[in-house]
């Protein structure tokens, strides 16, 4: 029998797509479920973004672009960096992407070699761990403690750099926690990737979904012009998941190459998404600090409710829109109490261990939903354990 590539038997997807598709089995079977597990804002598109979109497919928009973008959104980003980072990257390092994910998997295969060895946060975004094992590199993983409010210390990266540390991945704002690194802590990770020769690719994707906390990166101190990586995109902030759009900010050389893998894999971003993105960032920018108000109350509502379910606490999360509640004195594992919370109370929720083995003990939950369904939810979970 063929057998698929050793690279093919390494790559792994994520476990919110397998809650979803057991929440739905439920429902199919006529179970009322409360959705907690999937990552994607509530809320549609900002209309002005949907009609430049459908504008420019009426203005024939619909056909091949250069494939590290166009000019004009190129060119945008520029600004936007300049705006919210501090520097004004040069046109040769902004590269579009269809979706940030690419821009995750492009960056990692311009870096990464078998062999080497790539640092990241655990739990964290499942998608790094899958990339470094696609290629053949090890996984090198910082346990985020929530004694330190599930911050990744560069202390605790120090000391698992060695002669192979290609890589360093970033996030921050944080998924699954929600937390968000100090200035002085991203200081510090791009202070021991200058002293070993490391890389560091800076995941970015929730940069504008704080609650009273400023956002830093690391990319600030060389400009992305040497070693760091700046990733970002619409999806989030902008409720464009299904749009399929993000950039990179990356050095010369690599952006060279950025285009190459884009040139293979994907061609280009589809015209009319890149002409939606171009208002997203230049147009009215009201419907993010509305959406974070919601997300606020949303928080505010979520947290205080896990902590009235008995054995339950839970951090206020910083970014994003991820509860991260300890659940150890249930005496369950993550997977266990997951499963119990999906067919005992109906609600949808990842284990930790979705995000990491350091993840076991906690649950995520996604509150990118109405504050009556956070009510009803942890009424059903107090319900289900009494």
């Amino acid at each position: 029998m063929v057998e698929l590539s050793k690279g093919a038997n390494r790559i792994y997807g994520e476990a919110a797509f397998e809650v979803l598709a057991k929440a739905q089995e439920l429902e199919r079977q006529g179970k009322n479920i409360l959705h907690f597990e999937i990552g994607e804002p509530d809320m549609e598109t900002p209309n002005n973004i949907v009609q430049a979109g459908i504008q420019a497919i009426q203005d024939k928009k619909t056909h091949y672009t250069p494939s590290i973008g166009t000019l004009n959104l190129r060119k945008a980003v520029q600004d936007e960096v300049e705006k919210t980072r501090g520097y004004r990257p040069d046109l040769k390092q902004v590269v579009i992407t269809p979706g940030l994910k690419p821009g995750i998997f492009f960056s990692m295969l311009s870096i990464v070699n078998p062999g080497d060895e790539v640092i990241y946060q655990d739990p964290g975004y499942p998608t790094y761990g899958s990339v470094t094992s696609f290629l053949g590199a090890k996984n090198v993983k910082i346990p985020l403690l929530e004694e330190n409010e599930f911050r990744m210390n560069p202390g605790d990266v120090r000391d698992r750099i060695t002669k192979k540390t290609k890589l360093i991945i970033v996030n921050s704002p944080q998924n699954p926690t929600g937390s968000m690194m100090t200035k002085s802590e991203l200081d510090g990770i791009a202070e021991l990737a200058e002293e070993h020769d490391i890389f560091v690719v800076s995941d970015e994707i929730y940069s504008k979904m704080t609650y009273d906390t400023k956002h830093y990166t690391t990319t600030a101190r060389d400009g992305a012009k040497k070693r760091t990586v700046l990733l970002d995109g619409f999806s989030k902030y902008y409720a464009m998941t299904g749009w399929r759009l993000g950039y990179m900010v990356a050095p010369p050389k690599m952006a060279e190459r950025l285009n190459d893998f884009l040139v293979s894999a994907v061609s280009c971003t589809a015209a009319f998404t890149q002409w939606a993105g171009l208002e997203a960032l230049t147009g009215d920018q009201s419907f993010i600090s509305k959406m974070m108000a919601r997300f606020k109350e949303k928080r505010d509502r979520i947290v205080k409710g896990l902590n009235s379910i008995p054995n339950f606490t839970c951090l206020a999360p910083k970014g994003a829109f991820y509860a991260f509640p300890n659940i150890k004195k249930t005496g369950m594992s993550s997977q266990e109490c997951a499963d119990h919370l999906l067919y005992k109370a109906g609600v949808a929720v990842l284990p930790g261990t979705a995000f990491g083995p350091y993840g076991e003990g906690y649950l995520r939950f996604s509150y990118a939903t109405t504050l009556e369904k956070i009510d009803v939810a942890i009424e059903r979970i107090k319900q289900s354990f009494e």
